[in-house]
This record gives C-alpha cells, structure tokens and sequence, in this order.
C-alpha cells in the first residue's frame, strides 16, 4: 500500500462539535434517523475517494484510513459501516475479488497482498459480517477507472506507442507521476485488460505487456511473434546504451591522451590513443550487429504492411465481387444501347417541338420594320445602326410649319375655358 501523506481535508474538519458527529459510531439502524446517517455517509465517502485521489493510489484498507483520518488523538469509528455500504453499493470492491474476476493468472504478478495473506473470508462475508479486516485490500471501482484512462493516454502521448509490447518495468517509469506504487499500476492494467485495452503475459520471468494498437477494437493475446520483436527491441535498446557509453569511454581516452601529452608524457599519450581505438572498433561492430537488428525489424514492419495491403485487396476484391452479382457485359451494353435510343427520340422531339412554331420570314420582318420607322414620330431618335444605308440628314425632325404665335384673345379663351 501506499505510505501515509498529506490530504485535502474538508473545510469543516477544524469545526470540534461538527466532527464529533462524523468520528461517532453510525446508528445500528439507517432508519432512525435517515438524515444523519447518509450526511456521514456521504461525507466519508466523498473524503476517501479525495484521499485516494491526492495520493495517487486506488486501494484502501481500513488501518490505512484510520491513520490518514486520525484527528486529536481520535480515529473515526464508523469507517467499517463506510467500507461495507461503499461494497454494497458495487462502489469498491475487494482487491483479490477484482484480480480474480480478470484473469488469475496475476497471482503470478504479486499483486497487493494476494500472496502475503491467505483469503481467509469471502465477498459474501463482507457484506453480511460486522467486521472489516484491518489490513484487507479493497480497489475502488470509481477511481480505478480513471486511473486506467490516464495510464493509456500517457503510453499513446509517449514514445513507447511505436512498441505495441513494453515491459511493465518501461510503463512504471512512463506512469510514476500518476501512479503511486507498482501496485496501483496493476490495478490500472487489470481494468485495461477488463476492458480489453491491454493484454499482460511474463517472458523468462520479465512482466511484459501489450497494448491495443489504433484502428484495433481490443488486443489481441501475447504472442510468439510479439515476444521475439519485443526481443529485438530490448535488444537494440541495450546496443544503443552500450554504444552511447563506448562513445564516452572513446572520448575520455581521447582527453587523457592530450593531458599526457601536454605533460611530455608521449608514450602514455599514444598508449590512451591505441585504447581509443580498440573502443572505436568495438563500437563500430555494436553499430553493425544494431543495423542487422534494425533491418530485421523493418523487415517485419514491412511485412505488417503487406499483409494489412494484401487483406485490403481481398476485402475490396470481395466487395467489387458482391457489387458486380449481377451485371454482365451484355447487360452493359444493352443498357447503353437503350440509353442512345432514348436520347435520339428525345432529339426527335425537340426538333419536333422547334419545328412546329410558325418563324416569320426574315426579309418580312425587315419590311415591317422598315414600315414602322416610316410611320413613327419625326422626333423620335433613330440609332445610326438600325438603318445604316439612310443618309443621316433625312433622320433630323421636319421643320414646323404651324403658326406659333398667338394673340391675347385665343390665350384669354383658352384660359376661361381652363376655368371652366
């Protein structure tokens, strides 16, 4: 279990009279005073699971709660009816119980204490008896659900992602910030592998796990596949570390050589310059045995590839072949076929449709026109372009030949007439 730390503590905990309340035994019955009994409730509840979550842990046990919550010297004395209510609730559940419930085969991980104590009482007993074991581990179901989320998206956000399979020793260091201890990581890998996000298996004794690739619904088991490129990986890894401190070892002989021969110690120098070189060669065989490992692995990707491809074709292949059924060449062509006729008869019918309008002939339509600008106003503007052949003098008005002087008498008429 985690170590003891500091909480978050609710605002009322300095409040003497409101927290003797809280730290008293629950009545025996709930409906004595129903009010009462679920505000304690509620507020143990909400303060374990905040414990819980400032310390970074998903496991309680009933000692570990009464040294988080000591106050003045006093233990809360109803955190037992806490433990069986959250239980019956389906809120925590014993660690054993949701260890058992995924896969047995994490006994063999060390899990808690799985191994430590034997299961000395049932689930059954837990709800029904009026006691809660000290020391007894329980996961709570709330929390570790969370914690199993951010333990996935920190592997997805980190370089191990290009590793489907990581060994749990890589994914502790990855998680330390979000988890306490190598106990709540497997828990957190236990609700992965409930929800088919992860699969977990032990290679030659090392604690290995794989991880549900994107595009997968859920993670296919460990293979032997899986285990010789996890393999390969670790093995490129360790080339890669060793390479790195050659490079170092190279660098320091290099140096060495330069102080003893700034001393006029020559012999030394060339002794450091000779080792220099030997490190330089060794390392230049780790670089060909790390190429050889990296061809190897490409290769495999490639191969991954090909079979992604090669199963793509053959479900394109079988769709084509479903969509295809029924349709032939010869259904093809009669189709076309019936298309160009209905296209010719439709021509037909618009030639048809043209056709049937009465079109006036053009040397009549210049002759109405012709007609009608004889007949039009003489002060009515005629555009240069409508008859290009006339001579444009003939197109200004006629000069008036009306009278346009008038005497007083008419204009005296016309204006009584106005005013009648």
């Amino acid at each position: 279990m985690a170590s003891v730390v500091e909480t978050t503590l609710p605002p009322e905990w300095g409040d003497d009279d409101r927290m003797n309340f809280l730290f008293s035994e629950f009545k025996d019955s709930r409906e004595v005073n129903t009010m009462d009994w679920d505000s304690k409730m509620n507020f143990w509840t909400a303060l374990v699971l905040q414990s819980c979550r400032d310390r970074r842990t998903v496991c309680i046990n009933l000692d570990e709660l009464n040294k988080t919550f000591r106050r003045k010297e006093k233990t809360p004395l109803g955190l037992t009816i806490v433990i069986q209510s959250m239980a019956r609730c389906g809120k925590l559940q014993r660690e054993s119980e949701f260890a058992a419930n995924v896969d047995c085969g994490w006994l063999s991980w060390g899990v808690g204490v799985l191994l430590v104590k034997p299961l000395k009482w049932t689930f059954s007993s837990l709800l029904g008896g009026s006691r809660v074991a000290l020391e007894e581990s329980f996961v709570l179901i709330e929390l570790v659900k969370e914690k199993a989320a951010e333990v996935l998206k920190l592997y997805r956000n980190s370089e191990l992602a290009s590793h489907s399979v990581v060994s749990f020793h890589e994914l502790y260091t990855l998680t330390c910030g979000v988890c306490a201890d190598e106990s709540t990581l497997c828990m957190a890998l236990l609700q992965l592998q409930r929800e088919k996000q992860v699969a977990v298996s032990l290679n030659e004794g090392e604690k290995v796990v794989k991880f549900c690739q994107p595009g997968q619904a859920r993670v296919s088991t460990v293979t032997d596949v899986d285990i010789g490129i996890y393999q390969l990986q670790q093995s490129e890894k360790l080339l890669e570390e060793r390479l790195e401190k050659l490079g170092l070892e190279a660098e320091k002989c290099r140096e060495e050589a330069r102080v003893l021969l700034r001393d006029g110690k020559k012999v030394q120098a060339l002794r450091c310059l000779r080792g220099r070189k030997r490190v330089e060669k060794r390392a230049d065989n780790l670089v060909g045995q790390m190429e050889s490992i990296r061809g190897i692995l490409d290769r495999i990707a490639q191969s991954q590839t090909d079979k992604m491809v090669l199963q793509a074709y053959q479900a394109g292949m079988t769709s084509l072949r479903h969509a295809l059924k029924d349709v032939t060449v010869e259904g093809a062509e009669s189709l076309l076929d019936q298309i160009q006729e209905l296209c010719d008869t439709q021509d037909e019918i618009n030639q048809t449709i043209s056709g049937g309008v009465s079109n006036t002939d053009d040397d009549e339509l210049e002759d109405e026109l012709r007609s009608l600008l004889e007949q039009s106003d003489d002060n009515v503007d005629i555009p240069k372009d409508v008859i290009p052949d006339e001579n444009p003098l003939d197109l200004l008005p006629a000069v008036p030949t009306n009278n346009l002087d008038f005497s007083d008498k008419q204009l005296e008429e016309e204006l009584k007439m106005l005013t009648l």
